[in-house]
């Protein structure tokens, strides 16, 4: 397969974006947000064609499911992304040189980036509305589950940028199949950037196989730690809102560590997790804490440990003390999202400076983690590495800089 026409098309059309105004830009991102709630019908049309191939036990089912009022929760975040501030042309830094050069670094476009993403088809709309906010061309490969939806959700938006006057090649919908991955992660020299969104095995594959540099995002194992000394009730709230709120995406809670002292108390910290009925796989400590006093209740294996589940299935393990805790979470953490439940703040001091992750949470559920919630307005998808971004990837993390010299004649001896 070879898609070098449409790589040269999406290049092309970036640097097009580069004489598009802020304003136009949230001209065209209100029309889209209205264009996706006028054609719902249509969306979620294709949409029934890719749901009526999975089986709706499949955890991945309710990604892949649209509905009218997700759809019309798109809409609103495709909004919210026009009220934020353009993250181009900021001054990063600036100074003059005692030879009178004058220096000024900015922020500037990718250029073009490619995102890969499994079947969550709201990803289309997301990635291309924080994209065009941030000057980039986007090439999407979605996933095969997801292919009418995408296919709609892209016609949607080729129409309007048609309607704009501005061209269609600013976004591209590569076809299904692992071939056209091959292609994207080959595109030297056509993309600047590659953001994969999904499981643990796809950002594998895409980080061994990519030529094109890489910013991880996506999978989450994620952990939290019950302290010797800490409030029940904030446990048993965090664990619950942890495991249960949406069970399929990436900072869902995965294991709970329990100190060995608080054994007898986790009855209490896991009696809301029946009313979900959530499967616990328990180790032989907390198993016998458990046994009889949660329905739902299985032995752990090792397997269980460092597994993203994205399901209503998670893990617990019983540690010794903090010190173990944190050694856990050095073996089996994705270095998503990771936290402790305690009134310790020698502990809590501790696990912030130990835990290497790109979220470090106190008293509180790992579910935050979302650029939205952290007031950035919307996410590309949370990023799991050190370098150039780390945690939610909003929008200044979708920019590059360059520098401006201005001399007068200057010659370097």
């Amino acid at each position: 397969m070879d898609l070098t026409t449409i790589f040269k098309d999406v290049q092309t059309a970036s640097k097009s974006l580069n004489k598009v105004t802020d304003s136009q830009i949230n001209n065209i991102l209100n029309s889209l947000a209205d264009e996706a709630e006028k054609q719902v019908d249509y969306i979620l049309s294709e949409n029934q064609k890719d749901l009526d191939k999975m089986e709706k036990s499949n955890p991945m089912y309710d990604r892949l499911m649209l509905t009218e009022e997700r759809i019309k929760g798109i809409a609103s975040d495709i909004r919210n992304v026009a009220t934020l501030p353009s993250p181009l042309g900021r001054t990063l830094k600036e100074t003059e040189r005692p030879n009178g050069l004058k220096i000024k670094k900015i922020s500037v476009p990718m250029g073009v980036i490619g995102i890969i993403y499994e079947a969550r088809p709201n990803v289309s709309f997301d990635v291309f509305s924080i994209c065009f906010k941030s000057g980039n061309a986007c090439i999407l490969k979605g996933g095969t589950d997801a292919y009418n939806s995408n296919v709609a959700i892209v016609n949607i938006i080729h129409s309007v940028l048609k309607k704009n006057g501005l061209n269609e090649n600013i976004v591209a919908l590569l076809p299904a199949g692992r071939e056209a991955t091959g292609e994207l992660l080959n595109a030297v020299g056509y993309v600047d950037l590659i953001i994969p969104r999904g499981s643990a095995g796809l950002i594998k594959f895409v980080r061994e196989n990519a030529m094109v540099p890489v910013i991880e995002t996506g999978a989450g194992v994620c952990h939290t730690y019950i302290d010797e000394e800490c409030d029940l009730t904030i446990g048993a709230n965090a664990i619950f809102n942890g495991k249960t709120r949406r069970p399929s995406v990436c900072n869902t809670l995965d294991c709970v560590l329990i100190n060995e002292k608080r054994l007898n108390d986790l009855p209490f910290l896991c009696e809301k997790l029946a009313t979900k009925n959530v499967i616990i796989y328990a180790d032989e400590a907390s198993y016998k804490a458990l046994e009889g006093k949660y329905p739902y209740l299985e032995h752990a294996t090792p397997e269980h440990f460092g597994l993203e589940f994205m399901s209503l299935k998670m893990a617990i393990r019983t540690v010794k003390d903090i010190h173990a805790a944190l050694e856990h979470i050095a073996q089996y953490s994705s270095k998503h999202s990771e936290a402790i439940i305690s009134t310790n703040e020698k502990n809590i001091a501790l696990f912030d400076q130990m835990v290497d992750a790109a979220c470090v949470y106190t008293n509180t559920s790992t579910a935050w983690t979302d650029g939205a919630q952290f007031g950035l307005g919307a996410e590309i998808g949370i990023s799991t590495q050190k370098m150039h971004a780390r945690g939610p990837m909003a929008l200044e993390e979708l920019t590059t800089c360059k520098w401006i010299i201005k001399g007068n004649g200057q010659v370097r001896s």
